[in-house]
Order: structure tokens, then sequence, then C-alpha cells
């Protein structure tokens, strides 16, 4: 039973963070910053947010460092819109699975090139 309240949670927390983040990070000079995902520890109290920035790796940096300073403004927006018990202290996370899985489509695409030359 707890664990479908968590993934409930989580889901709230993921869509509302995405609103929040959209509103106050337009696309621009940190890149374009999408929320891939939450995760939050059984009793509430941590969540980490898995961050997905669309540009170069200045642009990563900078995104991943002004979450980091406005993160007690964040929260306080999330507490406003989302009532629990206990409002999650964030930590954001820059979250490169997307990247990773880009870079092996192109190993695979190589390795299907290079056995069609063979």
């Amino acid at each position: 039973m707890a664990g479908i309240r968590i993934e409930r949670v989580r889901e709230l927390l993921k869509r509302t963070l995405g609103e929040i983040i959209r509103r106050h990070y337009p696309p621009g000079d940190l890149g374009l910053i999408t929320v891939n995902d939450v995760d939050v520890s059984k009793d509430l109290t941590l969540g980490t947010v898995y961050i997905g920035v669309v540009g170069n790796e200045d642009q990563k940096k900078r995104a991943l460092n002004r979450l980091g300073e406005d993160r007690k403004q964040i929260q306080f927006e999330m507490a406003r819109e989302v009532v629990l018990k206990n409002t999650p202290v964030l930590r954001f996370r820059l979250d490169e699975s997307v990247e990773r899985g880009n870079r092996v489509l192109d190993i695979i695409e190589e390795l299907e090139h290079e056995s069609d030359e063979e």
C-alpha cells in the first residue's frame, strides 16, 4: 500500500516541479530544463529531482547550479501547490540517461553500418 502512495507522490511532484521550472526558467541561456524523474525517501523527507537539460555542457552546469541556488524557493512553491505532511528537501541531479541511450544507439548503428560494408 505504501508503494502505491509513494508512486503517486512521485508523479505528483514530478508534474508540479516540471510546471514550476517551466514557469521560472524558460528556454534560453540555461537551455531547456525538463524534470525526468523524482525519487523520494519512504518518509518523504528527501527528494531527488533528476533533470534533463537540452543544451551544451556549460548550460547544463549553469542550470544545475541555478536550481541548487534557488532550491528553497522551488521547495516553497512546491509546498504551496502540493499539500503533504512533510515537504521533501529537494536536491537536483543531472539525468544523463537519454544521452547514454543515444550513444548506445549510435554505436549500434555504426556496428550495423560496418557489417553492411563487409
